[in-house]
């Protein structure tokens, strides 16, 4: 394992990913947000990460959800920034621009504020597409993390996320 400042639990998991996506003949790609590019710094933790890692795309913010992976401003303000309409635009905005087979995407609350009545802190949105796969095959849920904190949450979210990149991974 590679020297580290991060959890080792994450860099564990991103070899993984890295290493079944290798055999596979897969190329990944992240658009994050919530996680604020934890998923993306994990996998190129790991040597030779680029070989399956081709982009990753924080974007925190809707301008940028907008901008950089061409969400609409429909979806965004019908929907709201952590919804599974969202989180099925970024994967899918993550795909159309870039080589990748297979692009996950996180949306999230991760506190310690910005929570409400229906998205708590701790609520996060996965989805995965993938090249070639029917629009109506979308890979998309909610979860809830236990609000231990900011850093808490974001890490359960990009431990998620990664499980998410494994070749044979079930729907969330």
């Amino acid at each position: 394992m590679p020297d580290t400042i991060l959890p080792q639990e994450l860099v564990t998991l991103a070899n993984r990913v890295v290493e079944a996506n290798r055999r596979a003949g897969r190329v990944i790609a992240v658009a994050e947000s919530c996680t604020g590019g934890l998923v993306s710094a994990a996998l190129t933790e790991i040597p030779g990460s680029s070989d399956v890692f081709s982009a990753g795309f924080v974007t925190y913010s809707n301008e940028m959800k907008r901008e950089l992976l061409k969400i609409s401003e429909d979806v965004l303000d019908t929907f709201g920034a952590v919804s599974i309409a969202v989180a099925w635009a970024m994967a899918q905005g993550a795909l159309t621009r870039t080589d990748a087979d297979v692009a996950v995407a996180i949306t999230g609350v991760a506190g310690p504020g910005g929570g409400s009545e229906q998205k708590p802190v701790g609520t996060v949105v996965f989805a995965r597409a993938e090249k070639g796969a029917p629009e109506d095959a979308a890979v998309a849920d909610t979860r809830h993390f236990e609000d231990n904190g900011r850093g808490g949450v974001r890490l359960q979210a990009a431990l998620c996320a990664l499980e998410l990149l494994l070749p044979d991974a079930p729907a969330p």
